[in-house]
């Protein structure tokens, strides 16, 4: 299952939220809340963020690992929040955070790809 939110995927890699974290129970490091909201991402240009209010879900990052996973625990959907799009309810179950990235030209900037400002 995808669910994409502008610049925002999420996959699911698990449907049982349990399951995921005892196989990675060693490499899972809880990401903080930020006013007391999960940040998926930051709106580089509007400052708006994709954002999960819900305590019903954690965000989580593995060790050595620039991948984020948002789990969501708990019987019901969660609701992700931007400011921008419809608001899209997220199932119980693991999913792999993917921000979308664009190619540049590596003759016009410094880095040849780059996260999609939204």
């Amino acid at each position: 299952m995808q669910i994409r939110q502008g610049d925002v995927l999420l996959v699911r890699v698990d449907d049982d939220p349990e399951h995921f974290r005892e196989r990675r129970r060693h490499s899972l490091h809880p990401i903080p809340r930020e006013r007391g909201r999960l940040v998926l991402a930051h709106g580089e240009v509007t400052g708006h963020a994709h954002i999960v209010e819900s305590e019903e879900a954690t965000l989580v990052t593995e060790e050595e690992a620039q991948e984020l996973f948002l789990i969501v625990h708990g019987p019901d959907p969660v609701a992700l929040v931007h400011e921008e799009h419809e608001a899209l309810d997220i199932p119980p179950g693991a999913y792999r955070v993917v921000r979308q990235r664009e190619y540049h030209d590596p003759d016009e900037w410094n880095e040849d790809w780059d996260f999609v400002a939204d």
